[in-house]
């Protein structure tokens, strides 16, 4: 199987390589190789920041881009835990924090992954709606509360627009998880 040499040095990290092969306008940096592996998606899950930076400086290169599962970046580093990766998408004014995948925010996905460090960069964006549910209509809240993340339980009520007696679909409150998941003493 031959391998596209952008999308190869891209996932190697080696960012002299990537600025030589975009030089040249024959090189398309969008292409996918091996299904949705673009340069970016490659670059991103590898943590090659230097990688990302060359490419996200380019108009022609989506940071929003989907993969085969309709996920972003975004939405695959806070779910991974990638702060540095995080750090570099959420710098872009053209990236949507709230983009949905599956019924589930960037934010619920780092919730339910444990993944403090990225709820807290998530957090601190004004623009971040710490109230989207996700499937059955749990928020954010709904799962920190329930799997005992009382730091992140915290970190969501310090938000002034959190709603902290949000229903699921079942009409469960975050309280209601909390009690429910019990064993769990600070």
């Amino acid at each position: 199987m031959r391998s596209d040499p952008t999308l190869l040095c891209s996932s190697n990290g080696h960012e002299g390589m990537v600025k030589i092969l975009l030089s040249r306008s024959d090189v398309d940096p969008n292409k996918p190789a091996h299904g949705d592996q673009t340069p970016l998606r490659c670059a991103a899950r590898n943590g090659h920041q230097g990688v990302m930076k060359i490419l996200l400086s380019r108009d022609d290169v989506d940071p929003n881009e989907l993969d085969n599962d309709r996920r972003t970046h975004l939405f695959n580093a806070a779910r991974n835990g990638c702060e540095e990766v995080v750090e570099i998408l959420l710098r872009r004014d053209n990236v949507d924090p709230n983009k949905v995948h599956d019924g589930h925010t960037p934010l619920l996905s780092a919730v339910q992954n444990g993944q403090e460090g990225v709820v807290k960069m998530l957090l601190g964006r004004g623009d971040v709606n710490p109230n989207t549910p996700g499937r059955y209509g749990v928020t954010p809240l709904h799962c920190a509360a329930g799997s005992g993340d009382e730091r992140v339980v915290a970190m969501l009520l310090g938000r002034g627009d959190i709603i902290p007696d949000s229903r699921d679909m079942y009409g469960q409150t975050p309280l209601w998880y909390a009690a429910a998941a019990g064993g769990h003493e600070g």
